[in-house]
């Protein structure tokens, strides 16, 4: 059966052959086979440098989406740099350490209470004065990291106008404040207050620490412990800020 299949197949070779022979002598045409040759190569190395540089391209691509920031980053750090330009642009305006513009500010609530030796201390007879009113307690920790720093505000600054008024809110008054201040040397005033003069300031827990502007005007509220270095610039700002004497 292998032989049978032989047979046919050198039988379908020389009736090839034989086809082939027009009874001259034939010769390859090399120029020709050449030729092709040169374009069949070509036409590949065109292929695969088309695929090298779309792999470069892809690659490209993945390298900028990796390393650049997303979009919505990139046009946020173009909004950042065109407000900045903008604000370096407007000419420059002294700033306040944090106050509420004056035309913001609210008159603070009044009250006429008696220091330790039974003087009167009103908030109304203090315009003209920068006043920093504080409620605390003996008992209150963080009244006590801020006390000193209010005793130095005090010594530092009475002679150009300020007052440092400390309002506690001592269950048993006088009988725990007295020696306190005694203990503590304060050289402002002291004060017994009540809760409802505290939630009239916005009291939610102590120490709680306004400031009041000449005019009578809280330019500033803070909740907790001050920031002594922050404060400090606060009550230099109002100081230098200017009054009207009021006229009768």
């Amino acid at each position: 059966m292998e032989t049978n299949s032989a047979s046919r197949s050198d039988g379908w070779l020389d009736e090839r052959l034989a086809a082939l022979d027009s009874g001259g002598e034939w010769e390859p045409n090399v120029t020709a086979g050449l030729s092709r040759l040169r374009e069949l190569r070509f036409r590949g190395n065109w292929i695969s440098r088309r695929w090298l540089w779309a792999a470069m391209g892809a690659l490209g691509v993945c390298i900028y989406l990796i390393v650049l920031p997303s979009p919505k980053a990139l046009a946020h750090r173009c909004l950042e740099c065109s407000v900045a330009v903008w604000h370096s642009l407007l000419p420059s305006t002294p700033t306040q350490s944090g106050l509420k513009a004056p035309s913001a500010r609210s008159l603070a609530p009044d009250f006429n209470l008696k220091d330790i030796s039974g003087k009167d201390v009103k908030l109304a007879e203090l315009k003209g004065k920068v006043v920093l009113v504080n409620f605390w307690a003996t008992w209150c920790e963080g009244c006590q990291v801020e006390i000193p720093w209010f005793v130095e505000f005090q010594k530092e600054y009475a002679s150009r106008g300020l007052v440092v008024v400390g309002i506690s809110l001592d269950d048993d008054g006088w009988k725990s404040v007295k020696p306190w201040i005694k203990e503590k040397k304060v050289n402002y005033a002291i004060v017994i207050g009540s809760e409802g003069l505290g939630k009239q300031y916005g009291l939610a827990g102590m120490p709680l620490t306004a400031l009041v502007d000449r005019e009578g005007r809280i330019a500033d509220l803070h909740q907790g412990i001050v920031e002594k270095a922050a404060t400090q610039e606060k009550i230099r700002d109002l100081l230098n800020e200017s009054f009207k004497e009021p006229t009768n």
